[in-house]
């Protein structure tokens, strides 16, 4: 492989190992990133019958009907982590969001919290008056065992230890607030953790819920919210952004270890910075050039990153020509004299903002520009704003969807995010190395397993899967089956196949009769006792015998019945790679209490 990026990377490199968001219009990550590439605005523009707010509000020629929305921002699947009905029900929805989406990430990245040794740090921000709109404060007056329940479920500083709790993990847990930067603050931290060794892996994101949730909104002449229910971000007729709201979580590890430990990568973190405005000649609030330009400047520096590397540039990009005008000429104080090298765009105009986790939808699209090789595109630029004079800048406005082929020969950007009350941040995201070329895979049985709480879970698994190996061709069995294996948590309902190819798995994924094993071989029936070692685990040590196929369909006939299996002995050795499956298909309800 003919890569100057094949196996090169700092030890100050954090690796971005798996990723989760919902957003307006997406579910998931694979369906944002489509939406994006697409080029599809995803604001809902609303009937006046689905808006329950006072007469004289919404009759008012001012009123805007556009919002972002975000589907299942009422529901929640407790069982999973052994949360109680009742409990589900205090938690805000942000609260709720976050602890799915981390356990996605996590998923995402091949990792089972039950099977994760050292420290998780966990790092977020969320909304501070969510809370408060959702449910009245508890009453810490008369303290007593529910109050407490209600504090734990309710106020924004246990986001994070909630997911420690529930996941069973232990570590940093840090809610952040910092306004509208709050994504961006919650991933310099966790780098700086990660970094200085004070955990071993990390989640970092946010969450915002705005309530109510199905409204509108006032418009006001000069402020960041649109005229006209569109956000044009760059454009000449850009009036301001839209209400927006969404989740999203990386899994972070230092690029060493990722290396190390064979993880998927999306992209790494090459250096990160925040500042704050302070005293400024601007209005309170609006983006000050000298400081941001700063910002940008300390984050490249921090990574060891020249300007004229940096090929994608993901504004903050309000769509309001004062505050755009602002972030150009600080990002071109930044990036220096340079002229057209770098691509500037937002996901804005596609989601509208979305609060203190707007930074968590540029992140991810710039991650999986990365990872694709790919820009989206800019939507509702039709006419570039010629005050921003972007022939003498740095930066082409990306207004259709393109190859990423940078003259440097690297892919870099950078993901700046501006928060009310003067925080500026700023992130530089590198692709991720290109590994040495692998020996071809050897076709052997293999174990692959799914578990789930219930059959109607594991029966959507199966199909959930086989969907996604259909649409990836370029996935090894033998990746598939150890993050399978290594991956997920094991659950009561289980399902189990000895397969030797991906045909093989495919067959049996979608002729599955709900048994307890699945196997393509036909075997005498074996002799049980060898593995019926319960009480220290069921493995399989030494090379010699890892692919014995009666041993292997044992094995997997053992762990579908319930007993224990050392699967980290079985892999042992293998030189198989952590690749993103489909996460647990969550059976959320809807939960919403306003009168505790």
């Amino acid at each position: 492989m003919n890569d100057p990026h094949t196996e090169k990377y700092e030890a100050t490199d954090v690796a971005i190992i798996g990723m989760s968001c919902r957003f307006p219009g997406a579910r998931n990550k694979e369906q944002f990133w489509h939406n994006l590439v697409s080029g599809r605005e995803c604001i809902t523009h609303l009937r006046k019958e689905d808006i329950h707010v006072d007469e004289a509000i919404i009759n008012n020629p001012a009123y805007v009907r556009a919002n972002g929305l975000l589907a299942g921002y009422d529901e929640f699947d407790p069982t999973i982590f052994g949360i109680t009905d009742r409990m589900a029900a205090m938690m805000t929805p942000e609260h709720r969001l976050f602890i799915e989406s981390a356990w996605e990430a996590m998923e995402d990245g091949g990792y089972d919290p039950d099977r994760v040794g050292g420290e998780v740090g966990v790092y977020g921000s969320a909304n501070p008056q969510t809370a408060a709109l959702y449910s009245a404060p508890p009453d810490w007056v008369t303290v007593g065992p529910e109050v407490m329940d209600r504090s734990i479920a309710w106020a924004p500083d246990t986001l994070t230890s909630n997911f420690l709790y529930f996941a069973g993990l232990t570590g940093e847990a840090v809610t952040v607030t910092a306004v509208c930067s709050g994504f961006h603050y919650a991933v310099h931290l966790a780098c700086q953790s990660l970094l200085l060794g004070q955990t071993d892996m990390a989640l970092a994101g946010g969450v915002m819920v705005r309530l109510p949730h199905v409204r509108g909104y006032l418009w006001e002449e000069g402020r960041i919210l649109s005229k006209d229910g569109h956000c044009r971000p760059f454009d000449a007729n850009g009036t301001g952004t839209v209400l927006a709201s969404g989740v999203a979580t990386l899994l972070l590890k230092p690029l060493p270890r990722a290396m190390h430990d064979r993880d998927h990568i999306y992209a790494t973190i090459k250096g990160s910075a925040i500042n704050n405005n302070g005293v400024s000649a601007m209005a309170y609030g609006l983006a000050q050039p000298e400081r941001l330009s700063a910002c940008i400047a300390n984050a490249m520096q921090a990574g060891g990153v020249t300007p004229d590397t940096v090929t994608m540039y993901e504004a903050n990009g309000f769509g309001l020509p004062l505050t755009d005008a602002l972030e150009v000429s600080a990002a071109s104080i930044a990036f220096g004299k340079q002229s057209g090298i770098c691509s500037i765009g937002t996901a804005k105009g596609n989601i509208g903002h979305a609060g203190v986790i707007a930074g968590g939808s540029g992140t991810v699209k710039a991650a999986f520009a990365l990872f694709h090789r790919q820009l989206a595109p800019t939507i509702n630029l039709t006419e570039v704003n010629p005050e921003l004079d972007f022939p003498s800048t740095p930066f082409v406005p990306q207004l259709e969807p393109a190859d990423w082929e940078p003259n440097c020969g690297i892919r870099r950007a950078g993901v700046t995010a501006l928060g009310g009350g003067g925080y500026n941040a700023h992130l530089v995201l590198e692709e991720p190395p290109v590994r040495g070329t692998r020996a071809p895979e050897r076709v052997l049985p293999r174990i692959a397993t799914l578990s789930a709480l219930d059959d109607r879970a594991l029966a959507r698994q199966r199909a959930r899967l086989r969907d996604w190996l259909i649409q990836r061709p370029e996935l090894r069995l033998d990746d598939v089956c150890f993050s399978l294996n290594l991956g997920r948590k094991t659950m009561t309902r289980r399902w189990a196949a000895v397969v030797r190819s991906r045909d093989q798995l495919l067959d049996v994924l979608a002729n599955a009769t709900g048994g307890p094993i699945q196997t393509t071989a036909s075997t005498e029936c074996l002799d049980m006792s060898e593995f019926a070692r319960t009480a220290e685990g069921l493995t399989l040590s030494g090379t010699d015998r890892q692919h014995e196929e009666p041993a292997l369909l044992g094995l997997a006939t053992a762990w579908a019945q319930g007993q224990r299996v050392d699967f980290a002995a079985l892999h042992q050795g293998s030189e198989s790679h952590r690749v993103p499956l489909p996460t647990y298909p969550f059976e959320p309800r809807r939960f919403w209490r306003t009168d505790w």
